[in-house]
């Protein structure tokens, strides 16, 4: 087995290095029409440097491994030159199961990428049949969804195997049709439990079927898949020379932190985010489901709303969160991430047989192909904030990775305890935070909250805290899980005829007993000191300037009138009431001031 590594380099070294030209389009890199013209409906004008040196590779029908930084473009470097393919072999190909296997880690990532393959297809006006599979369906609902078979099968490794062991997908059509096999985030395949999946595969895999592999980073793991599966690949990486780690924490995304105790973070938080210190979208990760839940209790309290996603939730929950997100109907998103989590009660345990306590209080099982802090396209995130400290440095990539996309600027803003100042410590050290690099940290003390702001709001939420208990904080996870799985059940055959309808639900819903005290839901203005008024300030004024200020798609949205049919499903008409009330509503007061000058400069000053 032989293999080409080629070291992806910045535009400034690429420029000193070649004589090629420093920009490719998309028809230099031999992309067909239909395909150009369906990036330039989505305002795609030219290739990221990964799509620059894959797609060719990919369109000769080369084995590649690319690594690239989170928001790089990855997964139109495939799906691109992989659609292409079957535009052009439409006719004779062999049709015993699917000629096209996207693996990926999470059903969240299973549904992104086949929304996006969908919208190609639709804009390039070619009918090809793609299917996503989960592990929650049934036998019986794999089988209905491989009749055809379809042209691209996107899975995960877990779900792929229940069909050939179940007979649903046969080994002997996979080697007669199989022609192009993707794992897409191959770092996590085998991390997260799939390595016995892919073995199972593996054999079935005909030995002239192109194999990509692409991932952020190139763990061990990417190296095994590797070995298990490539023929003559060809690596396409990042410059590992020094100086050159902004390939993987890019520089359009500002890094901060703020050394705080522990149970101070909530203090923290509500400080950031009623003085309107930080830009929204933002995102806030923690290590487990119950801190979600607290954190979001005590937001509620003073009138900040959010929403939790995690691992509990309906598959059908989780990806209506994201889209409801990503649209903009709600500003704060709080993820749990339990990949960073040391709690042993997070995972799944099977009840003891015969055991009375496990019989009254069955633990509620976790959803293995559920995953938030890789892969999953959050869109529009201006603000990550890392409420607890991830375990590793590559959960910390991964993480702030959910902002400053495809070159968008970014903020990440980690909060730090004394317990862990090791973990952020060796963090620095790899961003390139030593002693001979003190002049510009890679990751600042957040400037913008002073000691003055913070100490002004401890009175209140310490107050609050005590009352975001244990108990109060299991009947609001366990209320949350009861009002999705209400919502995924009973208006699922509702919502499959009336799919606008679905926007009417909301997430960020207020899961407390008694309504938030009416005092809390404003700072009066004797508490916050010049600093932080004149910071509150800039921070508005840059919002106007990015245009940043007015909800996004789908909050405009006016019901219809007449009868609702989500009253006949039992659900109260109240909250949408109050979402109309709030979707017609603009944040930052500004009101068309966007366009005045003397804000862009002082913004731009900023």
């Amino acid at each position: 087995m032989t293999e080409q590594t080629i070291p992806l380099k910045t535009e400034t070294a690429m420029a000193e290095a070649t004589k090629e030209p420093e920009e490719k389009t998309f028809e230099d890199l031999g992309l067909d029409a239909r395909l150009i013209r369906a990036l330039l409906k989505k305002k795609i004008e030219k290739p990221t440097p990964i799509q620059q040196h894959a797609i060719p590779y990919i369109l000769e029908g080369k084995d590649v491994v690319a690594q690239a930084q989170t928001g790089s473009g990855k997964t139109l470097a495939y799906l691109l030159p992989l659609l292409q393919k079957l535009f052009t072999s439409n006719g004779d190909r062999k049709k015993l199961a699917p000629n096209v296997f996207i693996l990926v880690h999470t059903a969240e990532l299973c549904q992104q990428i086949c929304v996006e393959v969908k919208s190609l297809l639709e804009l390039c006006r070619v009918q090809l049949k793609v299917v996503q599979l989960n592990n929650k369906m049934l036998a019986t609902d794999l089988q209905a969804a491989l009749v055809g078979p379809p042209d691209v099968l996107i899975s995960t490794p877990g779900c792929l195997a229940k069909c050939l062991s179940n007979s649903i997908l046969l080994p002997a059509s996979i080697n007669d049709s199989l022609e192009t096999l993707v794992l897409d985030e191959a770092d996590l395949l085998l991390s997260q439990g799939y390595e016995n999946d892919i073995k199972a595969l593996t054999p079935h895999i005909p030995r002239s079927c192109q194999c990509l592999l692409m991932s952020a980073t190139l763990s061990d793991d990417v190296h095994k898949l590797k070995n298990l599966i490539l023929h003559n690949a060809i690596v396409l990486t990042l410059s590992e020379k020094e100086n050159h780690k902004d390939e993987i924490i890019p520089k359009n995304v500002q890094q901060f932190w703020i050394s705080c105790p522990a149970n101070d973070k909530l203090l923290y938080v509500l400080a950031m985010l009623k003085l309107e210190l930080v830009q929204k979208k933002v995102l806030i990760f923690t290590n487990n489901i119950d801190t979600s839940f607290r954190l979001k209790l005590f937001l509620e309290k003073f009138g900040i709303k959010s929403a939790v996603l995690n691992a509990e939730l309906p598959q059908n929950s989780r990806l209506h969160i994201l889209e409801e997100f990503n649209a903009g109907l709600f500003d704060y998103l709080i993820a749990a991430d339990i990949s960073q989590s040391t709690e042993k009660d997070e995972a799944p345990k099977e009840n003891v047989v015969g055991s009375r306590k496990s019989r009254k209080h069955p633990k509620l099982k976790l959803d293995s192909e559920s995953g938030v802090g890789r892969g999953i396209d959050f869109k529009n995130v201006y603000t990550v904030i890392n409420f607890e400290m991830p375990r590793s440095v590559a959960g910390y990539i991964h993480r702030i990775g959910r902002t400053g996309r495809a070159y968008s600027s970014g903020a990440s803003i980690t909060l730090v305890s004394s317990d862990e100042m090791e973990t952020f410590e060796e963090v620095r050290s790899f961003v390139g935070d030593d002693e001979n690099n003190v002049g510009s940290p890679s990751i600042a003390e957040f400037p913008l909250l002073t000691k003055n702001a913070v100490e002004s709001l401890r009175y209140r939420a310490e107050d609050v805290a005590k009352s975001v208990t244990k108990i109060a904080v299991r009947e609001s996870r366990a209320q949350d899980l009861r009002n999705e799985i209400l919502n995924s059940e009973k208006l699922k055959s509702h919502f499959e005829t009336n799919p606008r309808d679905l926007a009417l639900l909301k997430h960020d819903k207020v899961l407390s007993k008694n309504a938030p005290p009416p005092h809390l839901r404003d700072v009066p203005d004797y508490l916050i000191d010049k600093t932080t008024k004149e910071a509150r300030e800039m921070v508005k004024l840059t919002r106007d300037a990015m245009g940043n200020n007015n909800r996004r798609g789908g909050s405009k949205r006016k019901s219809r009138k007449g009868g609702d049919p989500l009253m006949a499903s039992g659900v109260s008409k109240r909250p949408h009431k109050g979402f109309k009330k709030e979707g017609g509503k603009k944040e930052g007061g500004s009101n068309g001031k966007n366009s005045d000058r003397q804000k862009h400069k002082k913004a731009k000053a900023f």
